[in-house]
């Protein structure tokens, strides 16, 4: 099995302290799987448990293939929160689909 990366990215449920409208989370995860297509899969249903509690999954995965293999699949590497005016669709055409991304496309089997 190959190595991956997979971001996904998540809405919050409101916190007192917060002053935009939206807090967004960008999570990457790290997974043993047969393609990358198969490791946005694993992190994706990851992603459905994760998201419990006031968190929602926005549906927004990407994936990259390590250079170096990783011993366990599900391990969160890296984990961004940032408030956001922009609704979740904007957001995400702002920060992670802008047009000049050089990626391939998923397609869930």
């Amino acid at each position: 099995m190959e190595s991956f990366s997979v971001r996904c990215v998540f809405r919050w449920a409101p916190r007192p302290s917060q002053v935009a409208a939206h807090l967004y989370e960008e999570r990457i995860t790290l997974w043993r799987a047969n393609s990358v297509d198969h490791a946005i899969e694993l992190a994706e249903e990851e992603a459905k448990t994760y998201a419990s509690d006031g968190t929602e999954f926005l549906g927004c995965s990407q994936g990259f293939a390590l250079f170096e293999s990783v011993p366990v699949s599900g391990v969160e590497v890296f984990s961004l929160l940032r408030e956001s005016e922009l609704e979740p669709k904007q957001y995400i055409d702002a920060f992670f689909d802008t047009g000049a991304e050089y990626e391939g496309e998923y397609e869930p089997t």
